[in-house]
């Protein structure tokens, strides 16, 4: 049987290039739809071991989580570079960029 942790990981993993996913996406995607704290700290403590696309999974309403830091300016830098637009700063426009598995389009 996995485990929330590795149905995330594999769930991360999935988000393709110029798409985003959110924290709490994610969690209901591994079965558990209050765990998007634990995503936040698999992405945290897992994404260089197992060469995780963190930059692809944003807050709920289309932002980058801490705001003037390196990891922030790194991760819309990574966004942009796979086409991805923001209408501010630091915020996108989550429904032209959300990846849905459930969709045909999406679908793992």
């Amino acid at each position: 049987m996995e485990t929330f942790t590795q149905r995330a990981v594999f769930i991360i993993k999935s988000i393709p290039p110029g798409k985003v996913m959110t924290y709490g996406q994610v969690a209901r995607c591994a079965g558990q739809p209050r765990g998007a704290r634990q995503v936040v700290r698999i992405l945290h403590s897992m994404s260089e071991k197992h060469h995780l696309p963190w930059h692809r999974v944003i807050n709920s309403k289309g932002g980058i989580g801490m705001k003037g830091t390196e990891s922030c300016r790194l991760q819309k830098k990574l966004l942009e570079d796979e086409g991805i637009s923001f209408i501010s700063d630091y915020h996108l426009h989550l429904e032209r960029w959300i990846y849905d598995p459930g969709t045909e389009e999406d679908a793992w």
